[in-house]
């Protein structure tokens, strides 16, 4: 017989209801699954479950609390793809125009014509570095981007998807800074995270780092299934990811694609944009055009580096075939290591955002994560 978990005391509200996501969320912690975590919905842009329960460290001193910050890996990602659309909505660049037209050494090794919505969505052929590099080498952007400027892809552009775990964020990020000349962290706090009080960063500053939860790393290995090339330089050599300066470094940086930190109301209210039309607290941040476009199919297929049949919009995931997020056909988002998640679904104008400090080795639709978004779904 299993012994339940005690479950700590849990902080919020929810809207009436939708009472069966705050059972769920509570279900997580008396089955051990949680250390802390977070869970908000939006639903045309008001938020509805904002739910927060457990401790910030491993020794569980801290309670994880309304100011915790948690880092959200590639859920990052989201973030950056709706910074670049904003830019194809300003006019200031397309999805259909090469790289090379913004960054002219990406040409370099046979990449002159793959285009911007190519990179987003992962067809690039640049999931990581081959042949050895110093793991402190991503805390250098310059040195990063000339060295995936320079960089032949692994398998021919365009012919498949093959996930870009860290070097999404440099390409992206770099396509950003070429066109708006501020790194995309700064535009993001500047022009969005600011404005509209989102507790959202990408580049963390060390007055911040006291909010910040501390990690249980998952306890097993992530399944990849078939190791390739394209594999192994994306996870699995000694260099895939940052490494060699220190977790202070590591948060201030910034990294697109995996260093974002948020709380998940912030996450949930940005998201919660994408699912109606594009306002925020009575602004558009981005036109309903926009959404449609940065969502769109891309590619859809087996991955090359993710063991799943993936279908990839311009910097988002798409919800078919695996359906982390719920029924709906067209809505979008990511997922990141060890379980966050952030998703936008414009049928029903449902956002939300999961984020935690105990990590699962699942790459994607973690079972806590899906059972508080099929929870949500059954009380519409």
């Amino acid at each position: 017989m299993t012994t339940a978990a005690p479950v700590p005391e849990i902080h919020g509200h929810v809207a009436p209801g939708f009472e069966a996501v705050s059972a769920a969320f509570e279900a997580n912690f008396a089955q051990g699954a949680e250390l802390g975590a977070r869970f908000a919905l939006v639903r045309n842009g008001d938020l509805i479950v904002d739910l927060w329960a457990g401790h910030a460290d491993r020794a569980r001193t801290q309670p994880f609390a309304a100011d915790t910050l948690t880092p959200l890996f590639s859920t990052t990602k989201a973030v950056a793809a709706l910074m670049v659309a904003r830019l194809v909505d300003q006019g200031r660049l397309t999805y259909d125009q090469p790289v090379a037209e913004v960054w002219p050494a990406f040409a370099q090794a046979g990449k002159a014509d793959i285009t911007v919505e190519q990179a987003l969505s992962h067809q690039a052929g640049l999931s990581g570095f081959v042949e050895a590099v110093e793991p402190s080498l991503w805390f250098d952007w310059d040195a990063t981007c000339a060295k995936l400027a320079a960089m032949a892809p692994l398998w021919p552009p365009g012919t498949a998807s093959g996930y870009h775990p860290v070097t999404y964020g440099y390409l992206a990020g770099e396509i950003f800074r070429r066109v708006d000349g501020r790194t995309l962290g700064t535009a993001l706090r500047e022009d969005l995270a600011q404005p509209f009080d989102l507790d959202l960063w990408i580049g963390l500053p060390d007055a911040e780092h006291d909010r910040c939860a501390e990690l249980q790393r998952p306890p097993a290995f992530p399944d990849f299934g078939e190791i390739n090339v394209a594999t192994r330089a994306a996870f699995l050599e000694p260099w895939s990811s940052p490494g060699g300066r220190g977790q202070a470094e590591w948060r201030r940086a910034e990294i697109p694609s995996a260093n974002g930190h948020a709380t998940a109301p912030a996450l949930a209210r940005l998201m919660g944009a994408l699912a109606s039309g594009g306002w925020l607290d009575g602004e558009m941040i981005l036109s309903p055009a926009l959404i449609a476009e940065m969502s769109r199919e891309r590619i859809t297929g087996q991955d090359l580096v993710l063991p799943f049949v993936m279908s990839w919009g311009a910097g988002v995931m798409r919800n078919g075939p695996l359906k982390p997020w719920g029924p709906g056909e067209e809505t979008f988002g990511h997922s990141g290591w060890g379980g966050s998640c952030a998703f936008a679904d414009r049928q029903t104008g449902l956002a939300g955002a999961y984020v935690m400090n105990k990590q699962s080795a699942h790459l994607l639709g973690d079972p806590r994560a899906k059972r508080l978004i099929e929870a949500a779904y059954a009380s519409l």
